[in-house]
């Protein structure tokens, strides 16, 4: 079971090749701007330095979101057109879950982890799992306010991470139970291709030609300045 997984959800982009949920090579850009054009280059470098071409895949994992509106579509169509081209399976990942990959397990059992990205303002894409990295509150969209996960935060510890989790802890921050971990953990391609052998053993495929990222919400464009002459 060969797996490329793609990560385009943030400013991070990110690649990751996988052998039967093993890792066999990951490459990330972090950059202040969208580095999803180096995706082509990313994707070359980790499935030859692996030894292996595109046609040894077989199956390409995407992160679904939600994320950056254009950093999805460029990750979901480059992954169906790869899909297209080398007549492969579809695996989709929510990112939040993948995320949370990265530190199930690290925690003890009394804790909940919510990861949270950024979506403008105040507000987050976050969802609840438990330590283990089982979903307890689905993905939604928040607006954070001092009253935010107040019932949750009562009842135990919560670790918010994430490149949303900045405005959370300056509204939160003071809540004992508020746990805010250092570094910034960001979303991975590494993680997105180790749930993807999960749901290519259990046959969770997407349908290439219908699939659609999960955005979450609608995309707002900002409006142009009017030109003063």
């Amino acid at each position: 079971m060969l797996i490329l997984s793609l990560d385009t959800s943030t400013t991070v982009c990110s690649v990751a090749l996988h052998r039967d949920g093993s890792v066999l090579a990951c490459y990330e850009l972090f950059t202040e701007k969208s580095s999803s054009g180096m995706l082509t280059t990313l994707i070359q470098n980790a499935v030859q330095h692996s030894g292996y071409q595109l046609s040894d895949l077989d199956a390409i994992a995407v992160d679904k979101g939600p994320g950056s509106y254009t950093g999805l579509r460029i990750g979901v169509s480059t992954a169906k057109g790869l899909c297209f081209a080398l007549d492969k399976p579809l695996l989709a990942i929510n990112t939040l879950e993948a995320m949370t990959r990265q530190l199930s397990g690290f925690y003890p059992p009394s804790y909940a982890l919510c990861p949270m990205l950024d979506a403008r303002r105040m507000e987050v894409y976050c969802a609840i799992y438990d330590a283990e990295g089982r979903e307890r509150m689905p993905t939604s969209a928040q607006i954070i306010d001092d009253q935010s996960f107040a019932e949750l935060l009562m009842q135990q510890p919560v670790v918010f991470f994430g490149n949303g989790a900045a405005k959370c802890r300056a509204v939160l921050g003071h809540q004992p139970n508020a746990v805010f971990p250092d570094p910034l953990i960001h979303p991975s391609a590494k993680t997105v291709g180790q749930l993807a052998a999960v749901a290519y053993r259990e046959n969770r495929f997407e349908d290439v030609a219908g699939f659609e990222p999960y955005y979450l919400k609608d995309f707002v464009g900002t409006k142009p300045k009017k030109l003063v002459v």
